[in-house]
């Protein structure tokens, strides 16, 4: 790509990056993420851009600009010109790009996803198209065992089998071996690097991946910066903007940046499905994130198997995600006990057993696993007769979701519709199917 720098992204430079040449050090006074956002923002509202505050009549802006950062500290940032040039004059030499939210090159996805928290800057060394193409994100856990590698390097190869791009971090463990994976099958890979970029690209092993279009790194960070586990876990987000899918091979419990990352995704951002591994030694980081909605890995051993964990509606998951949250409410609180033994019945398999069920499932699709928890769920919920309003709102889903769910259930002979008023109970023959017999059998 051009290595030009756009008027915009000069300026976005100077005002937020530490332009690190060789072992200098980083300015102090940089503008922070959120501090550059409002500022970005204030442009917008009064019809400029970033360009503007390096025009020779830039005062007035400048004063204009006072009420969200000190003018005296953006003229101070400004006239870091020649530092600029000395680290754009390195980046160019080492085939280092960059570019800034103003630019029509930056990653769309990016962009879409996470609007005015996408990174200001993004540096990087490769075909940036790639960044277009999706693919699956694979993420885990730094420390593990060669089992784990194996198996990452094998869906790394099965990724580019499919033609999907491959998305990773770059760390040693799990993204390295996924990565790795796919690179050795011939696939695209993209690598968002939490630090030491220059040196990543600089590596003999990347350098013809990244001159032949097969491999692009990436960092918002600067070229030269160390490792910090604070940008380490911010970079988390962007990994998984990149992607049409994710799995977590492995990760700890309530810690680290896998954990905090995968938990981001499913509790606020929900960008795109989460998949845990199911194949293996359980881990309780895995089992966690999948009582919080994560989906299992299907185990895919061919193409068409591994196009299919795409095709998982996001609505979908996040309509069983609140079933299954309006249920453990709904269980946690005082029950009614029926006096007539006629009307008591057993419940069907917990969540947990409901979970291993599905888990071992593993030549099902991602939509009949999602429909395999659907159904328990509501197994629960319809012991006794409920209007599709009632369920709608118990579930707190739409009208249209649950009234699809109950027309699966009723051709599947699972439940039974009723008239005056017309409402739908659980068939008691369907509880002894599944292993829930009746008091009174």
């Amino acid at each position: 790509m051009n290595p030009v720098l756009s008027p915009n992204t000069k300026a976005i430079l100077l005002l937020t990056a530490p332009l690190i040449v060789g072992r200098g050090g980083a300015a102090s006074d940089l503008l922070t993420p959120s501090e550059y956002k409002r500022l970005a923002r204030h442009l917008r509202n009064i019809q400029r851009q970033p360009a503007d505050l390096l025009s020779a009549d830039a005062t007035e802006l400048l004063q204009a600009c006072q009420s969200v950062v000190d003018q005296g500290r953006l003229k101070q940032l400004l006239e870091r010109g020649f530092l600029l040039s000395q680290a754009v004059e390195r980046w160019q030499s080492r085939a280092i790009w960059v570019v800034s939210r103003a630019d029509a090159e930056y990653p769309r996805r990016l962009k879409a996803r996470l609007k005015e928290d996408a990174p200001a800057v993004l540096y990087g060394c490769g075909d940036i198209n790639i960044l277009e193409t999706g693919g699956l994100a694979v993420v885990g856990s730094r420390n593990v065992n060669d089992t784990l590698i194996d198996y990452t390097i094998e869906i790394g190869r099965l990724s580019a089998k499919a033609g999907r791009t491959l998305v990773s971090g770059g760390a040693k463990g799990i993204d390295q071996a996924a990565m790795r994976g796919a690179l050795e099958a011939g696939g695209l890979v993209s690598g968002m690097l939490a630090d030491s970029l220059e040196k990543t690209a600089m590596n003999r092993e990347h350098r013809n991946l990244l001159m032949d279009g097969q491999l692009v790194l990436l960092s918002p960070y600067d070229p030269n910066a160390g490792f910090n586990v604070g940008n380490a876990m911010q970079r988390n987000k962007l990994i998984y903007s990149l992607a049409d899918a994710a799995l977590v091979v492995s990760s700890d419990l309530n810690k680290g940046g896998t954990w905090a990352g995968a938990v981001e995704q499913l509790d606020k951002l929900r960008l795109l499905p989460i998949y845990v591994r199911s194949a293996g030694e359980a881990e309780k980081g895995l089992e966690a994130l999948r009582q919080k909605g994560a989906l299992p890995w299907p185990n895919p051993q061919d193409v068409d198997s591994f196009d299919a964990v795409f095709d998982v509606s996001l609505g979908d998951i996040y309509a069983a995600d609140q079933l299954n949250h309006s249920l453990f409410v709904r269980e946690s609180a005082p029950s009614y006990q029926p006096e007539n033994s006629d009307e008591a019945t057993s419940l069907p398999p917990s969540n947990s057993e409901t979970t291993a069920t599905v888990m071992a499932t593993e030549t099902a699709s991602p939509s009949e696993i999602l429909f395999a928890e659907v159904r328990k769920l509501l197994t629960q919920l319809l012991r006794c007769p409920m209007k599709d309003v009632e369920v709608a709102t118990e579930l707190q889903v739409s009208n249209a979701q649950a009234k699809e769910w109950l027309r699966r259930l009723l051709e599947e002979g699972v439940v039974e519709k009723r008239s005056k008023p017309v409402s739908y109970v659980v068939k008691q023959a369907s509880l002894f199917e599944q292993g829930t017999p009746t008091d009174d059998v």
